[in-house]
């Protein structure tokens, strides 16, 4: 009895051994190659499409493009302003404001580059290879360089005035920036080009309104 005992615990580890000795692809599944499935119009199938398939993006027009590549330019003078805060003035209410717009146009500009760079487009001081900060052709609203300057020598309520003054100028430019994409025939439809650009457009109307209230004006 004890010999086919000892003859049973070899036979064990044998196939214990066996067992240990499969390759990894023996032991588990293989993974499973993804399946890319199009839904079918209401009433029809399903079809299943090869694992090569890739998302394709909204159509663009030349329109949403060059709408972008502004928009950054014209986010960037905003955040050149909202820069001097700190240096130029002890009011509360325009640091709390001049913060908010520099964290949002900052996140926007972020956006609108990664939007442009998926679509193969690169940005206007790419394409011109030049200083977009002194260029003369300037986007709807934004400040001249006198006008700049202006902003960049006065501090305190000289300065919150003009600041003020400069950035309503420069949110109406924004404002005039998107009326002209959707006058644009074909432009806009991307949606989240759309989506994007409503929210701009929403963001700095509710900014304009509260500027006009610390100017004292009537919005």
């Amino acid at each position: 009895m004890k010999r086919f005992h000892h003859i049973g615990i070899l036979a064990a580890a044998g196939a214990l051994a066996c067992l240990l000795s499969l390759p990894a692809s023996a032991q588990q599944a293989e993974p499973t190659t993804p399946v890319v499935v199009q839904p079918g119009a209401p009433g029809q199938p399903t079809r299943t499409l090869p694992p090569s398939t890739r998302p394709t993006l909204p159509a663009h027009t030349p329109a949403d493009v060059q709408f972008m590549q502004g928009m950054i330019m014209h986010h960037a003078q905003a955040v050149e302003m909202t820069a001097l805060i700190e240096s130029h003035t002890e009011h509360k209410e325009l640091r709390s404001l001049g913060a908010r717009i520099s964290h949002s146009q900052s996140d926007e500009m972020t956006f609108m580059k990664r939007w442009l760079a998926a679509r193969g487009e690169r940005e206007m001081h790419e394409m011109h290879g030049m200083d977009m900060s002194s260029h003369s052709m300037l986007m709807p609203g934004m400040l001249t360089a006198k006008q700049m300057a202006s902003l960049k020598n006065v501090k305190g309520k000289e300065f919150d005035e003009l600041f003020l003054k400069g950035m309503i100028q420069h949110h109406n430019g924004a404002l005039k920036m998107v009326k002209d994409l959707f006058d644009s025939p074909g432009a806009g439809q991307d949606a989240e080009l759309f989506n994007f650009v409503t929210d701009v457009d929403s963001g700095q109307r509710a900014e304009i309104k509260i500027m006009q209230t610390m100017l004292g004006e009537n919005p």
